[in-house]
């Protein structure tokens, strides 16, 4: 399977963890909501470093392993769970705030800092073609913010979109930190998903002890389901996605292109569970990320 088809895979998957957190999130209190979701990931990592340390061969797969880490490796791992974490945090109050129609598009304008960031500072450079399918998957995304005009959302004045508009330029910077982890320090993709996972725990801690004791969010923590199944989501499309990325011909610039389209699952959802509004100008933006794609996958 090419690098370009993981991708693909993991944007789908992508598409079903920005729902999950949609429900997740709606009148509820995000500190909490994101240390419930981020512990459960962490616990299903915890047992296969364990596993990894203790007795390597017996694991049923390879990319269940783990590999020891030195001091100096624990620390980057730990820097990207921070990234990570900031991030996260914004998108979640933003996600809270904003219509996931919305909020998912501004989330997918990520390629547009992580290309100027690989062209700097990499040295990638997509081929023409390739950047035709860029430009039109960029294009969509203007329009996604210029139907949100429509919907009383005010990207100069709203807090939401602000918050979303960080936690993308954060989301961006930590896929470049990926390739440096994966490609320059060579570490494996299950070793950084693990140990990042874990590290997430400590991270997010600090917001929900703060909330605890102020209560300052009016909403008091409702459990759901939809809590626990964005770990596991998210987990499935990072691995895929790093796996993807680890292959020494990906570009980083692509891959998280192609991982933006998860925009497509977000829309449905939002427009047919969530009945939220300007089906038609939406779609219209749906059929040219796709466009996009088309274009990058012929180009490879």
């Amino acid at each position: 399977m090419t690098w370009i088809e993981l991708s693909a895979i993991s944007a789908l998957l992508l598409g079903f963890y920005d729902v999950a957190k949609k429900v997740a999130v709606r009148q509820n209190a995000v500190p909490i909501v994101l240390l419930v979701s981020v512990t459960v990931g962490a616990s299903l990592w915890l047992p296969f470093v364990v596993w990894s340390a203790a007795s390597p061969e017996t694991l049923p797969h390879r990319l269940l392993r783990v590999d020891t880490l030195t001091w100096a490796e624990h620390g980057l791992l730990m820097v990207k769970g921070m990234l990570v974490g900031t991030s996260w945090t914004l998108a979640f109050f933003a996600l809270k705030r904003l219509p996931i129609s919305i909020a998912s598009p501004i989330r997918s304008t990520s390629p547009v800092w992580t290309i100027a960031i690989a062209s700097l500072f990499l040295g990638e450079r997509p081929n023409a073609v390739q950047w035709i399918g860029i430009v039109i998957v960029f294009v969509a995304f203007w329009l996604f913010s210029a139907v949100g005009l429509r919907e009383g959302v005010s990207f100069r004045r709203d807090r939401g979109v602000a918050m979303m508009i960080g936690a993308t330029i954060l989301g961006a910077l930590s896929s470049i930190y990926d390739k440096y982890l994966l490609q320059s320090i060579e570490l494996s993709p299950t070793t950084v998903q693990a140990w990042f996972s874990i590290y997430l725990v400590p991270v997010t801690l600090p917001m929900a002890i703060w909330w605890r004791l102020t209560k300052r969010e009016k909403p008091v923590f409702q459990w759901r389901s939809a809590i626990f199944a964005i770990s596991p989501l998210l987990l499935a499309a990072d691995m895929v996605y790093f796996t993807a990325l680890a292959d020494p011909d990906a570009l980083v610039s692509i891959v998280s292109v192609v991982r933006r389209c998860s925009v497509v699952v977000s829309f449905l959802f939002g427009i047919q569970a969530l009945k939220e509004a300007n089906f038609r100008p939406k779609l219209v933006c749906i059929v040219a990320i796709l466009c996009g794609v088309a274009v990058l996958a012929i180009a490879r």
